[in-house]
């Protein structure tokens, strides 16, 4: 029983040995663990010394990097305020200067004044003087010519005149020579440029006043029974139905085209369709003016398009349209207004001018023509309405206004647009005036340039496009021919009314004849 006790007090012993042991080592390693905490911790603190030591020193390095940069600026700052002072100071100084100098000017002004003063009061009382010494002198040249002040201006004046005349004339004579030639050559390279480079026909279309009747019987169809279809038709269109003994025809008559054209139209379909009644009449009448309507503004928009010059309000196309059926001297209104635009687009390219407004000035300029036998008023007056009504340009308005003289040109657009107005007008074939009207402007040219004094004879020639005159040589000499041709001219433009242009050529002619015996 001892073995077994004993083994077991030895087995207690030793397991408190091992007790002792593993206290003992766990101590041991919780000593070591201890030494390399703080071997950690004492590296930590180094560190963190280190590290606060290196942000003192980045520190006081910003803050002495700031530091100049402030100074830096500073002293910047001080040399601007410095500058700015000195620029004050000079200014200062120049300010100081211009007032004393302006003290003096003004001194010497109010010195200037008093002696302008001084000096006018003198010149008054000299004039004062000088005026009642004229007068003396006057009575006493009075007194011994016998005359009076006025009588003796009268006179002066005449032989101032007569002596002036002629230098007058030799004047008008030189600058018309340089005019011409300085002008002549490029104003014709250019217009004969134009008139080229165009190529219109000069077949001129007639009003139409009679409709043609495909039988007599067709006469009495329109009269109807009483006049009631002829009253229906007068009473539907505005114009009147002339029907006479004239075979096979029938004359319409109506100051408005557009109305005479409608009345037209508006027979033709008639006859054709054979219905002559008045209820018919009404319906054929009002689709006949429907559709001319629609013509119209087709016509006129075709116009704008074939000239390629842009849009345009469609009253004023409607109005281009209507031309189309005007005429004057025969020539039709709308192909009138083309061939100008044309002509002034081309002369507007040569001077290197707007050509497109240019060509709009042309087709516009007889605007007023559309409306002129609707409303009181010139075409140029109605024209230069309408266009500043439908906002046209003001160099287009001009040149509507300008065209016939009536206002002063502001642009050369508009000259070029009276010009191409004349050309177009006075090309042959253009016009047709009545036979009547024609020898009556020939007479008045003739009669006009006659009036004249040293005029022995006047000749109207080339159809009126010119008018020679046939002077006195022993009253009228080589100068004086000059004015007498540019008086007139002046007559002419200002009292006579012609399409075209009309030449002024003066004649002198001196013969000497001697009898050898």
């Amino acid at each position: 029983m001892s073995n077994p006790i004993f083994v077991l007090f030895a087995g207690l012993v030793g397991v408190a040995i091992g007790v002792v042991i593993m206290l003992i080592a766990g101590k041991m390693g919780l000593d070591r663990s201890k030494e390399k905490s703080q071997d950690i911790l004492d590296e930590a603190n180094s560190k963190a010394e280190t590290m606060i030591r290196q942000a003192s020193l980045d520190g006081k390095q910003q803050v002495y990097e700031m530091k100049l940069q402030a100074e830096k600026e500073i002293k910047n700052q001080r040399d601007k305020i410095q500058q700015t002072e000195n620029k004050l100071v000079r200014r200062e100084d120049s300010l100081n200067f211009r007032e004393e100098n302006l003290v003096q000017k003004e001194k010497k002004i109010s010195d200037k004044e008093k002696q302008a003063d001084s000096k006018l009061a003198n010149l008054s009382k000299m004039e004062e003087e000088l005026r009642q010494k004229i007068n003396e002198e006057v009575l006493v040249l009075e007194r011994v010519s016998n005359m009076s002040q006025e009588d003796a201006k009268k006179e002066l004046m005449e032989i101032v005149e007569k002596r002036t005349e002629k230098e007058i004339a030799a004047y008008l004579h030189e600058q018309q020579e340089d005019a011409e030639t300085k002008a002549a050559e490029n104003a014709r390279n250019i217009i004969s440029l134009a008139i080229q480079r165009y190529a219109q026909e000069e077949t001129i279309e007639r009003t139409v006043a009679t409709v043609t009747l495909p039988s007599e019987e067709m006469k009495g169809r329109i009269i109807g029974r009483e006049g009631r279809n002829i009253k229906a038709i007068e009473q539907a269109t505005g114009v009147d139905l002339i029907i006479d003994d004239t075979p096979d025809i029938i004359t319409v008559s109506c100051f408005d085209p557009i109305r005479r054209e409608i009345a037209r139209q508006s027979l033709e379909i008639l006859m054709k369709d054979g219905r002559i009644q008045p209820g018919r009449i009404e319906e054929v009448v009002e689709k006949v003016t429907k559709e001319l309507e629609d013509t119209i503004f087709k016509i006129g928009n075709d116009a704008i398009f074939k000239l390629g010059i842009g849009r345009m309000n469609k009253e004023l196309i409607r109005l281009l349209g209507r031309l189309r059926f005007r005429y004057s001297y025969g020539q039709n209104g709308l192909e009138h207004s083309m061939e100008v635009a044309t002509f002034a687009g081309m002369m507007a390219a040569e001077l290197g001018l707007n050509q497109v407004l240019a060509k709009r000035a042309g087709l516009l300029h007889d605007i007023g023509k559309a409306l002129d036998f609707e409303q009181e008023g010139s075409h140029v007056d109605l024209g230069v309405k309408v266009a500043k009504k439908y906002g046209e340009n003001d160099i287009v308005v001009n040149a509507i206004a300008s065209h016939h003289g009536d206002t002063e040109p502001s642009d050369i657009i508009a000259v070029i647009v009276a010009a191409a107005d004349t050309l177009s007008a006075a090309r042959p074939g253009a016009r047709y005036e009545s036979m009547e009207g024609y020898i009556n402007r020939l007479e008045s040219l003739e009669k006009l340039a006659g009036e004249f004094e040293g005029v022995e004879k006047a000749f109207a020639i080339q159809a009126g496009r010119e008018v020679r005159v046939l002077v006195k040589p022993e009253v009228v000499d080589d100068i004086t021919m000059v004015k007498i041709a540019h008086d007139i001219r002046e007559r002419i433009e200002n009292e006579l009314t012609y399409p075209g242009q009309i030449k002024v050529t003066l004649i002198r002619e001196v013969r000497v004849q001697e009898l050898a015996k």
